[in-house]
């Protein structure tokens, strides 16, 4: 197996539909191609949280891995949310997305243990069927301290350790764990990828990762793929500079009442950034109403961050 290289910016792009609510393959493939295209980018992670994964159809899921997979062309790897709850309903969903195209796993908990907790042992048998039955490269994804889905570090050792298993996505948000944990996870497995999603304030990590996983992707990659290389070379007045630079977007999509407002925060963002033409959104989520429209949109303004339109007729 060649591990997928994500050492950088893995981007975990949103859904769009249409106005009536069906998946737009059409504006998917030109999210994915502005993506691709920027410097850094080293993957693209689709039906996940930002993505609304949870809420489309197998037959919907299968189709944008496929038309996923036709717009970047090989450039770089399709890595699917595998969100099944049972360990064989997850295993045959990863079976069925390395079959559309997709080459890597970012592999949820089950849900159920949000609330309950899991078993110990259970996480780790997750791994190994999804690797086993699909073949797909895995990333362990961390949940926040707060859940009761977060792994504890012998979990997470174990895990890392086992075939398969190419990175983490840790979104602990408690440092206190992260500068305990992540150097054990890379004593135990030094060529696992540390990627971060603590998109709501990711400079406290930057400095020990080797890239980005997160919805932000979306809608300021150029940045953030410039925070990545500051965090590397261990340079803090640059990254600081980034980081304030993107503070009032930070705020405007990532410091809402929910994390979930995230998600149609960064379709406004697109929206503002003349990648999308509207912020269609699923049930459960709903719309934020003008004034939040309005606030978002003047968050990229204040950001300096221009429409891609406009920096594609700059070049």
């Amino acid at each position: 197996m060649q591990p997928m290289d994500l050492r950088g910016l893995s981007p975990a792009p949103v859904t769009a539909f249409t106005k009536n609510g069906a998946v737009d393959h059409e504006a998917n493939a030109r999210i994915a191609r502005w993506l691709v295209s920027v410097r850094g980018v080293k993957s693209l992670v689709i039906l996940g949280h930002a993505g609304e994964g949870t809420f489309l159809t197998e037959d919907e899921r299968l189709a944008l891995i496929r038309t996923y997979v036709e717009a970047v062309d090989g450039a770089v790897p399709i890595i699917a949310g595998i969100t099944g709850e049972g360990t064989k309903v997850a295993a045959e969903e990863a079976k069925k997305c390395k079959a559309a195209g997709a080459t890597g796993a970012l592999v949820y908990p089950n849900h159920g243990w949000l609330r309950f907790g899991f078993q110990k042992g259970a996480p780790q048998d997750r791994y190994k069927a999804i690797w086993q039955e699909s073949g797909l490269q895995c990333i362990l994804f961390q949940y926040p301290d707060a859940t009761k889905a977060s792994y504890d570090l012998d979990t997470q050792l174990e895990i890392a350790t086992q075939e398969g298993v190419v990175a983490t996505k840790n979104g602990v948000r408690n440092m206190k764990r992260w500068y305990t944990e992540i150097p054990q996870l890379k004593a135990a497995n030094p060529d696992l990828q540390i990627l971060s999603c603590h998109d709501e304030w990711l400079l406290p990590t930057m400095f020990d990762v080797d890239g980005l996983l997160v919805g932000y992707g979306n809608i300021a990659p150029e940045l953030l793929v410039d925070l990545i290389e500051a965090g590397k070379a261990q340079d803090y007045t640059r990254a600081r500079k980034i980081h304030d630079q993107l503070l009032p977007v930070t705020k405007a999509v990532y410091h809402r009442g929910s994390h979930m407002e995230g998600t149609v925060a960064l379709k406004l963002g697109l929206v503002k950034r003349g990648v999308l033409d509207h912020a269609t959104i699923r049930e459960p989520l709903k719309n934020l109403g003008e004034a939040a429209e309005a606030e978002i949109f003047a968050a990229f303004d204040a950001a300096k961050i221009e429409p891609v339109h406009q920096l594609m007729a700059a070049e």
